[in-house]
């Protein structure tokens, strides 16, 4: 149905994890692709870079229900896990965004 589309698993909000995909605008294939990402609720959730929010018509409201926020249960279960989440990035947000980081050789 999506044939690998992160933007239209997006716009039906769908949390996802492996998908075998480029970082979007790149040919750098994404954490998903090695099962080391995993987006939740994405409309509650939105990626937001420069003023344009994904998936259309997003909206991140911190009161409204299944939003992540920094004291989010979730952020506080997957950092203590090693995880690193979006919304903590600077030059963007990626709310919906978790991502395990391994280096080359090192067991977690």
């Amino acid at each position: 149905e999506y044939k690998w589309s992160d933007e239209k698993s997006m716009q039906d909000n769908n949390s996802s994890g492996f998908n075998y995909r480029f970082i979007s605008g790149s040919k750098i294939l994404s954490k998903h692709a090695s099962g080391l990402a995993i987006d939740i609720n994405p409309k509650q959730n939105p990626y937001i870079k420069n003023g344009i929010i994904s998936p259309a018509g997003s909206v991140y409201d911190i009161d409204a229900e299944g939003t992540i926020t920094s004291d989010s249960p979730i952020v506080v279960e997957f950092k203590k896990r090693g995880w690193t989440w979006g919304g903590d990035w600077k030059s963007l947000k990626d709310y919906q965004h978790f991502q395990k980081n391994l280096s080359v050789g090192k067991q977690d």
